[in-house]
């Protein structure tokens, strides 16, 4: 407890003596990254100004303009609200259960098809190329597994993930929209953990959210790193990005 408190003297004292950051990491082996802000970015794209029927229409919907604005704001809605709510921690719902919950009246199974790719396509972000990267460099010295919390299936982050070439990096994977748990339950990380035959002490969680990400990781006994401008003195580090992490791992 006294070195947990006192963890941002001891990295002053230790950057001051030339102690090198990388025995923290000397006994992990695995990485659990988390994927939005973390690695991806421009995700979730929907503010007020945002016109889903634009997508829609490209792909064959034959709603009215303002009935899909009206459907997938009152989902991002409806959905924004249950996210941290304990009580969906472990059964959050799926995106077609929002939408018939969000849209009363009765749709076709195609059309809420498209509702689901549309809102797809402006939940999902994308990889800028160094962090594609530095993913490759990360899995030279650590096993790579993602924790990801995303309301719509995911076709398209999979999909994405095999255009980047990333998804042969990953040798775990738990994505929320699959099972309906979401952080920071300690549940998906365990799952992972578990998948992989690893020891949580091996482990450190990467993510860019002190609710979610530290405390999802922490409910689980694994150890957190911070990225994202965030910082928690219950991290074992805070670092500005991913980019700044690896670039220590790589550098000391």
């Amino acid at each position: 407890l006294l070195r947990q408190k006192n963890r941002p003297l001891l990295r002053q004292l230790m950057r001051a003596l030339g102690v090198r950051e990388i025995r923290m990491y000397s006994n992990k082996n695995t990485l659990l990254l988390d994927m939005n802000s973390t690695f991806m970015f421009g995700e979730d794209n929907f503010s007020l100004s945002e016109d889903f029927s634009t997508y829609y229409h490209e792909i064959g919907g034959s709603l009215e303009k303002d009935t899909v604005n009206q459907i997938i704001r009152s989902v991002y809605d409806y959905l924004s609200i249950l996210y941290p709510d304990e009580k969906y921690r472990h059964k959050f719902p799926t995106l077609k259960e929002a939408i018939i919950h969000s849209y009363r009246e009765y749709l076709p199974e195609d059309e809420i098809e498209r509702i689901i790719k549309t809102f797809s396509f402006h939940e999902i972000g994308y990889i800028p190329k160094e962090y594609i990267e530095v993913l490759y460099q990360l899995s030279e010295v650590f096993q790579l597994a993602v924790v990801i919390d995303i309301w719509s299936p995911k076709l398209e982050w999979v999909s994405l993930f095999k255009k980047t070439g990333i998804n042969k990096l990953f040798s775990a994977s738990s994505f929320s929209s699959d099972h309906g748990m979401v952080k920071p339950s300690p549940k998906p990380f365990e799952l992972v953990v578990e998948t992989l035959g690893v020891k949580n002490e091996e482990c450190l969680v990467i993510g860019d959210s002190e609710r979610r990400d530290l405390g999802g990781a922490m409910a689980a006994g694994i150890d957190c790193v911070l990225v994202g401008g965030a910082k928690n003195s219950k991290a074992i580090e805070c670092y500005e990005n991913l980019l700044e992490f690896a670039f220590t791992i790589k550098n000391t």
